[in-house]
């Protein structure tokens, strides 16, 4: 009877995750396709940091703007709002030329995309029940999840120097208004606002906003730089891309494992050994790349998704350990805050450094953020006993508060919680 309840929600939302599919195979391949563009023109690589950062930015925008959005017109005209938003601007980018053209695409492209992701996630996160609603958004995910780590394999598909990959995405972003449009389920009521409390939650749950700032920093560099990085090894194209899958697949190879851990420890000790793991696998990235065989370097940056973008969700579960239930969705919405100025801010210093020693600087830039970031949580370990926990871990991507009702701590609501989100993802 339980597995009935699931599949008979998931029914409710299966249009909507296919939707959500495309999307997100659109968006894997955007993400790729951008910094490998950038380089076949010619742009320096510190431009192609700060069109990385101009992402962060957009997509911080499209989190906080999405909520007033479907308020004011409802989720499938807010959903079709922003997808002709999304074609509109990918297409553009097929005829932009100066550095600042590429930033003001991409900032309108992160609000889109993040706009996108905000309304779906509350749609299928409304459509659940109390009794399934992790289970459901879970299904949810891996149908989200699998087609992120294929868009890779799409790269192989065209010229990065013409426009036919564009016109794919566009198409893609196209076709996730069919099953949108066409679905039969009842739109849920409005969402309400969202609250920013980062000075609170930094008083109650430091290693999480620290977290989540340092996750921001890096996971938005390495993944907005890893398809340059991989060019810039003498990889082709396509094999760059694959670098790409790899950390996907190492993200979700790792995350319930990492989780189920989490559960039965202080979650700061995993957070610690999280980043730790991070600048492990930051070394091991950079000794791989030294060498010739390409499957270690494969090996290595699945090693790093595991690691790097697993360290999100567990800020998450920590800082929904100390807050009250109505204070859930205003704290991951904040560590939202936090992750969108972190990768606002990281990529710049990331460009520069490969620029000052080689490829290599990425990871080298990522290591000593991660080394702080292990630095502080154990400093915070030895100062505070371990927190008690309120509830089970729910992984939890930086994308959206709206699955903060996924939370086992959270109560059922009148009002579904649309609001502010994190990527990793890149």
């Amino acid at each position: 009877m339980r597995h009935s309840g699931v599949l008979a929600s998931f029914g409710l939302i299966w249009t909507i995750t296919a939707g959500a599919t495309l999307i997100q195979v659109a968006n894997g391949l955007l993400q790729i396709l951008l910094p490998l563009r950038m380089e076949a023109a010619a742009i320096p690589i510190s431009g192609i940091g700060w069109v990385a950062s101009a992402y962060g930015l957009g997509f911080a925008v499209g989190c906080l703007a999405a909520p007033a959005l479907v308020r004011h017109v409802g989720y499938i005209r807010a959903f079709s709002s922003m997808a002709a938003i999304a074609c509109v601007v990918v297409l553009s980018f097929t005829r932009a030329e100066a550095l600042w053209e590429w930033i003001v695409l991409r900032i309108l492209s992160g609000l889109a995309l993040a706009g996108l992701f905000t309304i779906i996630d509350g749609w299928v996160s409304a459509r659940a029940t109390t009794g399934n609603r992790g289970r459901v958004v879970s299904l949810y995910m891996i149908c989200t999840k699998i087609a992120l780590m294929l868009s890779p394999l799409a790269i192989g598909l065209g010229s990065i120097e013409r426009d036919g990959l564009f016109m794919l995405v566009a198409a893609l972003m196209c076709l996730s208004l069919l099953p949108v449009s066409a679905t039969i389920s009842e739109e849920p009521r409005a969402p309400r606002s969202v609250r920013i409390i980062v000075p609170q939650l930094f008083r109650i749950a430091p290693s999480a906003i620290v977290g989540a700032f340092a996750v921001g920093l890096m996971n938005g560099a390495v993944i907005a730089i890893t398809p340059v990085y991989g060019v810039r090894l003498g990889l082709a194209p396509e094999a760059a891309a694959l670098l790409v899958l790899a950390v996907q697949a190492g993200s979700l190879l790792f995350q319930w494992p990492l989780g189920w851990l989490s559960d039965m420890t202080d979650r700061r000790k995993v957070i610690a050994g999280l980043a730790a793991g991070t600048a492990l696998a930051c070394g091991a990235v950079v000794w791989a790349s030294a060498g010739t065989n390409p499957t270690i370097l494969l090996l290595a940056f699945g090693f790093w998704g595991g690691m790097a973008l697993c360290v999100y969700a567990v800020c998450v579960a920590h800082a929904c350990d100390l807050v009250e239930p109505d204070q859930i969705v205003p704290a991951i919405s904040s560590l939202l805050v936090c992750w969108a100025f972190g990768s606002m801010i990281g990529p710049a210093p990331a460009t520069f450094l490969m620029e000052a020693v080689g490829p290599q600087g990425l990871f080298y830039y990522c290591g000593t953020i991660a080394l702080a970031l292990f630095g502080f949580v154990l400093a915070r370990i030895f100062k505070r006993d371990r927190p008690k926990s309120a509830g089970g871990f729910v992984n939890m991507p930086a994308t959206s508060a709206a699955v903060s009702d996924l939370s086992p701590r959270a109560e059922p609501e009148d009002e579904p919680a649309v609001g502010p989100r994190d990527p990793d993802r890149p």
